[in-house]
């Protein structure tokens, strides 16, 4: 197994796309294949990338809130087809915009769009599923004077009503567009659970994989462990710092779908158990295989594919499972149909192979960057698989040892093996 062609293409990143500071790992039946630090984690260029930094992972956050909903699922405390009026009640009576064109990100129906009152209900599977009806649009009105009758302070559950009196960009279950559904499913996790969401991940999910570095909100201390994030201005293409993170709404609020702060190696931990049948490597259970398997099943009808593929997020060969992007043409990427995860706005990048034991996590911290999802990402998907796999599908360890199985643990490091 020799990841010389991977180390390479990740040192080129800071030439080509200005990546600063990277942290790559690649796991498999428990073990680390391959571990690659490179660049510095502060503004000044002085303090090197290291295992105690802190990442913004926005939207892989998501697989967190998917994997604690299916735990909720398994308990039949919640179920896929049940109406999300039954835990949220605000929901019941939610309105369709009348005239609006999937894919126009400029405008986005606000309190004023004429609308006309939902005819399907919303299910628990339409939210995890991106079908639902919402969008994504943070910044509406009814959201935007909640945070300031609160002081900034409302919670979760409390920002359902603002988000529930936006008008719906399609019937649910019609169409798919990427929106706010996961920040929903963690209201209903707060309502079923009795636990803040933040509490409930790390009781439930992380502190049984033994991981207690994980942050919705940190504290000083934390921030001092912030990876330097920057941001690109579309229009001028200019890149400058930026220390926050603006889909938490307020200081009380835990965004299921993009608020997770956490190391690599914690986040990893999830991603491996979850490629390993959801066993972690401490040998907890965080969810039965049957679970994992939903989750990596394509939901989407070819009229939602269209719209996840052309209209929404470009990732040829893929569909949409709960939650997560799922590959189902094997002949886009080298990974294996089934294989799953997802990405973040400052581009990290998550992926989980359940056939094959692996996981993949990538760490950056840069938003608006040009081609991380569509060159970036499947760039390093395929040379972590050329890498692993020889010509014949067999991985190299495998063959080269007497315990098939037993793979290369050694940690790669700026391009150094330790």
């Amino acid at each position: 197994m020799n990841f010389d062609k991977l180390t390479e293409y990740l040192e080129s990143l800071k030439d080509s796309h200005d990546v600063k500071g990277l942290d790559l790992i690649v796991r498999k039946n428990h073990g680390t294949l391959y571990r690659h630090m490179q660049g510095y984690n502060d503004y000044s260029c002085s303090r090197p990338v290291s295992e105690d930094d802190l990442y913004y992972l926005y939207s892989c956050t998501k697989i967190v809130t998917v994997t604690a909903c299916m735990q909720l699922v398994e308990q039949g405390r919640i179920g896929l087809q049940d109406l999300l009026s039954e835990y949220l009640p605000e929901f019941a009576s939610v309105r369709v915009a009348d005239d609006y064109e999937l894919g126009d990100f400029r405008n986005i129906p606000d309190l004023n769009a004429p609308s006309h009152r939902a005819e399907r209900p919303i299910l628990i599977e339409n939210l995890l599923s991106m079908t639902a009806g919402l969008s994504y649009n943070t910044a509406s009105e009814p959201i935007a004077k909640l945070r300031e009758k609160s002081g900034n302070m409302a919670g979760t559950v409390e920002m359902m009503p603002a988000i529930a009196r936006m008008p719906l960009l399609y019937e649910p279950g019609e169409r798919y567009a990427y929106s706010l559904g996961h920040d929903v499913i963690a209201a209903v996790i707060e309502k079923v659970s009795g636990e803040k969401f933040s509490n409930y991940v790390m009781t439930h999910i992380f502190e049984p994989l033994g991981v207690t570095d994980i942050y919705f909100h940190p504290g000083p201390k934390e921030k001092k462990r912030l990876a330097a994030q920057y941001s690109i201005d579309f229009a001028t293409g200019k890149k400058s710092p930026k220390s926050d993170n603006s889909f938490c709404l307020t200081k009380e609020y835990d965004s299921g779908g993009a608020g997770l702060i956490a190391t690599v190696n914690g986040f990893s931990a999830l991603l491996d158990a979850l490629a390993c049948k959801g066993m972690g490597a401490n040998g907890r259970r965080i969810l039965q295989e049957k679970s994992i398997r939903k989750i990596g099943t394509p939901l989407l009808s070819p009229v939602q594919l269209d719209d996840f593929t052309v209209k929404g997020m470009f990732r040829p060969g893929y569909s949409y499972g709960l939650g997560v992007r799922v590959l189902a043409d094997g002949t886009k990427s080298k990974s294996p149909v089934g294989e799953f995860g997802w990405d973040g706005a400052a581009g990290a990048y998550a992926l989980i192979d359940p056939k094959n034991n692996i996981s993949v996590f990538y760490a950056q911290e840069i938003l608006g960057m040009a081609g991380v999802y569509s060159e970036v990402h499947p760039r390093i998907r395929d040379l972590v698989y050329e890498c692993i796999f020889d010509e014949s599908g067999l991985a190299l360890a495998d063959q080269n040892s007497d315990n098939p199985g037993q793979f290369w643990s050694g940690v790669r490091r700026n391009g150094t093996v330790k």
